[in-house]
């Protein structure tokens, strides 16, 4: 007979390597979006309406068909060669990856959420909340709320929203023109205007609404959202309903007062819920990684409660979840 409790704890340690292996993806695509122009590896000079791609100059032959040295049929073929067919090609492979797995460029590379998460735990040691909209905090009585931890929270995020106001702005202008006119004092007056600005912007989505522009305000989640959406048998966190009343007793570290899946939601999303109230799913697994936790301190009980499932059971959650909304 297989040991229940030695079944749980490699369950639980999948999870936890399975998010290491995240927190590396998220922090090499990180340095990857800060390096890019700098490195060329992908910007549009406005100086030279240039677009540079893996170091090269990516040409679309509009300049050389008003220098004359192509004709106009040369041109428009190369055009959709180098222009409109890799774009498609693109766009197909981001949407069919959504359709199939979900928001997995949001949970597991996107930077702007890799911010979410961090910022979420440094405002957690300031409060014990994971958002300042929380309605309660998360800690346990022995482990009491860091108020030193306030100014970080905000410095990390003024800091931040400038660093991504600048970053931006090296995807538009020549990066060395940039930070060595941040350097040097020497920066125009529209190029002040635009950090100034949209450091600022940055900044209090950051503080005060990063969790509502990933859910409502992002266009690339929205449509990876709705490619998701449209798939039935797509990977989704799956809840066992009929188990429901052992969630009375869950606990983590993370989350003492119970609740866990629901606490530790980087999108401050309820995982218990159904498919359709779970539209800005990220895919990041932090609350199946929280259910394993819970239920491996508590030897009563079976499997976890949530967990992932793709194929023919997602399909079966589907209509498990269409069944009971009718009654």
């Amino acid at each position: 007979m297989p040991d229940p409790d030695a079944a749980k704890a490699s369950a639980t340690r999948h999870h936890q390597l399975l998010q290491r292996r995240r927190r590396l993806t998220q922090a090499g695509f990180f340095a990857l979006f800060l390096l890019a122009p700098a490195l060329n590896l992908l910007r549009f000079d406005l100086n030279e309406t240039q677009l540079w791609f893996l170091g090269m100059r990516w040409s679309l032959g509009i300049t050389a068909l008003q220098q004359g040295e192509v004709s106009a049929q040369q041109a428009a073929l190369t055009l959709i060669v180098r222009g409109i067919l890799p774009g498609l090609a693109v766009v197909a492979v981001f949407l069919g990856i959504a359709w199939r797995w979900g928001r997995l460029y949001c949970g597991w590379l996107c930077p702007h959420f890799s911010l979410v998460e961090g910022l979420n735990a440094v405002l957690h040691k300031a409060c014990g909340k994971f958002s300042l909209w929380d309605a309660q905090p998360s800690l346990r009585p022995t482990q009491p709320a860091q108020p030193h931890w306030w100014p970080v929270y905000f410095l990390a995020c003024a800091g931040f929203g400038l660093l991504w106001s600048i970053t931006l702005l090296t995807y538009l202008l020549p990066p060395a023109t940039i930070w060595s006119g941040l350097l040097q004092g020497t920066l125009t007056g529209n190029q002040s205007r635009f950090i100034i600005i949209g450091g600022l912007v940055f900044t209090l989505e950051l503080t005060l609404a990063r969790h509502l522009f990933c859910r409502f305000g992002c266009a690339v989640g929205l449509f990876q959202s709705l490619a998701w959406m449209a798939n039935p048998r797509a990977m989704v966190v799956t809840f066992k309903r009929e188990r429901a009343s052992d969630c009375r007793s869950c606990s983590t570290e993370r989350a003492p007062a119970g609740s866990a899946c629901d606490r530790v939601c980087p999108m401050r999303l309820r995982p218990r819920q159904i498919k359709r109230l779970m539209f800005s799913c990220v895919q990041c697994g932090r609350c199946v990684d929280q259910c394993a936790e819970s239920q491996q301190g508590q030897a009563q009980l079976p499997n976890p409660q949530l967990e992932w499932t793709i194929g023919v059971d997602a399909l079966r959650e589907t209509l498990k979840q269409s069944q009971q909304n009718k009654t």
